[in-house]
């Protein structure tokens, strides 16, 4: 009994020596703040990502893959969903406002959010008008500063083409109606596997060397600031919120001013170094900025250039590990394709 004692103290020693007891203070910190990890398993993604009324399968989100990079489902034919959230800068444009049909920036200077992670969102859209991929899948297509194709436009060049026809059949059966809706519902299953997991993921999972020291200690000063206020959960965001609570938004561009109750959607901080502009607007292109911006604006705190600093060196510890996604080739157009307009 005495010798059994002493390996279980060894071992937990060890264990503490490894993952020192501030790290663990640290770890429970975050957790008892709202912050969530995304699961290791792929089982327990699936979990996590997955609806039950459109579930997940190999066949649907090679084909959503296909339809998200497919410029003919927009009225020019020039315009993908991934123009505007582009898988190779973060899942966004790179520019303040979205910039869709006939070159026509978005009418409330309103930016493109990433899609990585959006399955993680309570809500979709800037004013959280709908909590589902899926109907977020069908604003672009037919808003007309954006890819501005009616439902029945798209339906015809989809089903004008055989390969999307024996792809479809393949997926959901012989008898499927390809119609609008199961094009953008087919579009949210590929984005719902859009997840990326960090070293932060690591971290609340009791891995003490994922983060580093300087890492650790911005995670700390982003919790003691408030900032988890807002940005908690799984996705560190993706709820409505109230805005310019404390102070004005010294940014502000364009006429959007949130939902009927003045609530905008909290934006989430995972892979947040890579997606420049910040805010709504797309109006602040410095992280340590963005930082001070919302410590007077949400908070009412003043965070100095230290912490700022820190804070958003702790940030890009979110950066995660992205999908391998190989440019799918697209079907074929046939002489019954409507042809694209420009008008």
């Amino acid at each position: 009994m005495r010798t059994m004692k002493i390996v279980v103290c060894s071992t937990l020693l060890t264990c503490m020596s490894a993952f020192g007891i501030s790290d663990m203070a640290l770890v429970k910190k975050a957790q008892e703040a709202g912050l969530k990890p995304i699961p290791k398993s792929e089982l327990e993604i699936l979990k996590l990502v997955d609806d039950p009324k459109n579930p997940i399968t190999s066949s649907k989100v090679e084909l959503g893959k296909k339809l998200y990079f497919e410029p003919r489902l927009s009225k020019s034919g020039l315009i993908s969903c991934n123009t505007c959230h582009n898988l190779a800068m973060g899942g966004v444009d790179g520019v303040g406002a979205a910039i869709g049909h006939k070159w026509t920036p978005n009418p409330h200077h309103l930016n493109s959010p990433t899609v990585y992670n959006s399955v993680l969102n309570d809500v979709q859209f800037w004013d959280g008008r709908d909590p589902h991929l899926e109907a977020q899948a069908q604003g672009p297509i037919q808003a007309g500063p954006e890819m501005a194709a009616p439902k029945e436009l798209v339906e015809k060049r989809v089903t004008s083409m055989p390969g999307y026809i024996k792809e479809f059949k393949e997926t959901y059966g012989q008898d499927v109606k390809i119609t609008f809706k199961l094009i953008a519902d087919t579009i949210a299953v590929f984005e719902r596997t859009l997840v990326t997991p960090s070293r932060f993921d690591d971290f609340l999972t009791n891995n003490p060397k994922a983060l580093t020291k300087n890492e650790k200690k911005g995670l700390q000063t982003f919790i003691d600031k408030g900032c988890v206020a807002c940005h908690t959960g799984v996705g560190l965001g993706g709820t409505m919120q109230p805005f310019e609570i404390h102070a004005k938004y010294a940014y502000a561009k364009g006429d959007f001013k949130g939902n009927a109750s003045g609530m905008v959607k909290t934006p989430t901080l995972r892979n947040i170094e890579e997606t420049a502009p910040y805010f709504h607007n797309g109006n602040v292109w410095s992280l340590t900025t963005a930082v001070k911006e919302m410590g007077s604006v949400q908070l009412g705190v003043k965070i100095n250039d230290k912490e700022a600093q820190q804070i958003t060196t702790f940030l890009k510890s979110l950066t995660g590990d992205k999908p391998k996604i190989s440019y799918p080739q697209l079907p074929v157009i046939t002489n019954k394709t409507p042809r694209p307009d420009m008008n």
